[in-house]
């Protein structure tokens, strides 16, 4: 290899996104504005100059208990997915929770597998070398043992951790190798048009709800 090609060879960048945690933390900020989020475009927003975006990877689950909320998430995803954003998905799942005083019940709904997925995807894409960097959106600290192994087992690579607003975790950010917490500026300047037009052709708009 030239002395030319070591100089200009930039580091190879594939991204995992939590987004429950990212949605979350976004909405524990007050940052309401901001749910029309384009991933791509915050990722190169993110991105440094030396870098090169291999792929795009978010993780969810299917909203089942609200109609409208369903419609809405839907419609965000494929919005992602317009813009080659991969998305993968875990179980949302419905429990109940009994008042020992009042004896009422009551519906809750938790998100499963997220962690997971993105730590099965994370090691898979070591092993396959599919990055030199692996950066993380996400303050989850049971994602700390995966984030650890690609360090002991993979001494050329490396995760990066892009934390959520209000999401930042210390437990996460000793393991990682980079941290930063995504600022307010960052989202509203990565806001997807008003419409979003799919490769057939159909526009998706902006939910009007999220028009605030």
């Amino acid at each position: 290899m030239s002395e030319t090609s070591v100089l200009t060879k930039k580091e190879r960048v594939v991204v995992y996104i939590d987004g429950f945690n990212l949605y979350f933390g976004m909405l524990d900020a007050g940052f309401e504005n901001c749910k029309w989020l384009n991933l791509h475009l915050l990722i190169e927003n993110l991105l440094q100059s030396n870098q090169e975006l291999i792929e795009i990877k978010y993780f969810t689950s299917s909203v089942s208990n609200n109609p409208e909320k369903q419609k809405r998430q839907i419609t965000y995803i494929e919005a992602l997915e317009a813009v080659g954003v991969k998305i993968f998905y875990g179980n949302y799942q419905s429990d109940s929770i009994e008042c020992r005083r009042c004896k009422n019940i009551w519906a809750t709904f938790n998100e499963k597998m997220t962690d997971v997925n993105i730590a099965t995807q994370i090691l898979v894409d070591a092993y396959q070398d599919k990055y030199d960097m692996a950066m993380l959106i996400s303050g989850d600290s049971d994602l700390v043992p995966p984030m650890k192994a690609v360090h002991e087992i993979f001494k050329n690579k490396r995760v990066f951790v892009a934390f959520p607003p209000k999401r930042h975790n210390q437990s996460v950010a000793i393991i990682a190798k980079g941290s930063l917490t995504i600022g307010r500026k960052k989202l509203v300047d990565s806001q997807f048009e008003e419409e979003v037009i799919k490769k057939d052709g159909y526009v998706l708009k902006k939910p009007k709800s999220w028009k605030i």
